[in-house]
């Protein structure tokens, strides 16, 4: 499949058998748990359509100019995929297997990981490939040692805009129809600021953990101790 812009020729292909895919280990201790977290309380939610894929640290593709690149964001919510699970095992291609991711996020850290890139040369900078190449509606950079959230928003130029959170400091995506904020708390050991999901009525999506806890506080309340 072929889309083309004055300046850069873009292709959806399938990633070569052959192509050697960048193996370096996360350079951010908390990227993973991060990451768990968004989606585990979307599974809980049953907030997951059948073929919605998420990626995380995985391989997302294009062709530009006849040369392939591959970025990887901490985490990415594809809406629909068209193929088998097993045929994406080892990347992901818009357009070709499905449809555009709708929102991305990088969790930033100590090292110089090129998020604000809008490098446009081979290889392009994230920044770029995700508003240019990809047109990917919401970019999210989130820095988890602060808990300081930017969310960025595709305008009808095909530019990024910084948006503004609501009363709540918290934004809407509306192709997931949720909120996204920053929660502190305690997670798996690690106490700090998380991002999580609430609903058009404010109400936070649980985790499962949290769930079991609301339930068994429930049981007590009835008079009923919960088995362990």
């Amino acid at each position: 499949m072929l889309a083309s812009t004055a300046k850069y020729e873009i292709t959806w292909e399938k990633l070569p058998d052959d192509f050697v895919l960048d193996d370096e280990p996360v350079d951010n201790i908390n990227q993973p748990s991060l990451a768990a977290a968004l989606t585990e309380s979307l599974q809980v939610a049953s907030k997951l359509p059948p073929n919605a894929l998420i990626t995380t640290n995985y391989g997302i593709c294009a062709t530009v100019n006849q040369k392939v690149v591959v970025k990887a964001p901490d985490w990415a919510y594809i809406p629909s995929i068209r193929v088998s699970r097993e045929e994406v095992k080892r990347s992901y291609t818009p357009q070709l297997q499905g449809n555009t991711p709708v929102i991305v996020m990088e969790f930033l850290s100590d090292t110089e990981g090129g998020e604000y890139s809008s490098k446009p040369t081979f290889p392009p900078g994230k920044w770029f490939f995700y508003e240019q190449v990809l047109e990917i509606p919401n970019y999210v950079i989130f820095e988890p040692d602060i808990g300081e959230l930017e969310v960025y928003q595709l305008d009808g130029s095909k530019r990024y805009q910084l948006r503004n959170s609501d009363v709540n400091n918290r934004y809407w995506i509306a192709e997931i129809e949720l909120f996204l904020g920053v929660w502190q708390g305690t997670r798996e050991n690690r106490t700090g600021y998380w991002l999580r999901w609430w609903d058009e009525n404010g109400k936070l999506l649980l985790w499962g953990s949290e769930r079991a806890e609301r339930l068994a506080a429930q049981l007590k309340e009835a008079g009923i101790e919960p088995e362990i």
